[in-house]
């Protein structure tokens, strides 16, 4: 019997283990926040972002790193990574690449930024993305679900949430109560 439980309980971490390392190092938390519409994740490498755009017919990214920065692709300023990601993407015929880096929490300005892209009927599909995939391109994901889909802030809060216990997006911990306290625009 204690073997049983023995190799039931090391399955059940193996299969763990290789969906991590799926969805962090070979999907780079790709994932689909509203059909055919909106989609997050992590960084995508430059050499690999066309089929992902390709694939769910995407016309623009929004790559929320790199706070403090502009979009000069000339600048000495700008990291490296995000000049080759935004050469990869704009080559690509009718995609368009948004750098909008932002802090863990944003500010009225990004999100301002934020919401006049996601306006814009021709963006769609939107890819918004962040390092890991999981803290700010979660975080615009709730607010998109709150702007544009009429979710409450708790179901919003709810769905970026990856643990039960200990997520920056819990109630005390700056990301969550900035979901829990957001104040999306009048409806028009």
């Amino acid at each position: 019997m204690k073997k049983k439980i023995g190799l039931f309980l090391l399955s059940v971490i193996v299969i763990g283990v290789s969906k991590y390392v799926y969805d962090v190092h070979i999907n780079y938390n790709f994932k689909e926040i509203s059909e055919n519409k909106v989609y997050k994740s992590g960084v995508i490498p430059p050499e690999k972002i066309a089929t992902y755009i390709q694939d769910h017919q995407i016309n623009s990214v929004i790559d929320l790193r790199f706070p403090h920065t502009t979009d000069k692709v000339n600048n000495p300023e700008i990291p490296q990574e995000l000049t080759a990601e935004k050469e990869a993407v704009e080559k690509l015929e009718g995609v368009t690449y948004f750098n909008l880096g932002t802090d863990q929490v944003p500010t009225q300005e990004t999100v301002d930024k934020f919401l006049t892209i996601m306006d814009d009927p021709s963006n769609y599909p939107v890819l918004l993305h962040c390092y890991h995939g999981v803290g700010r391109a979660q975080l615009f994901s709730a607010i998109y679900r709150m702007e544009y889909e009429g979710w409450s802030n708790q179901d919003a809060r709810e769905q970026t949430r990856v643990l039960l216990k200990g997520s920056s997006f819990d109630e005390g911990a700056p990301k969550g109560d900035y979901l829990i306290n957001y104040k999306p625009r009048p409806k028009k």
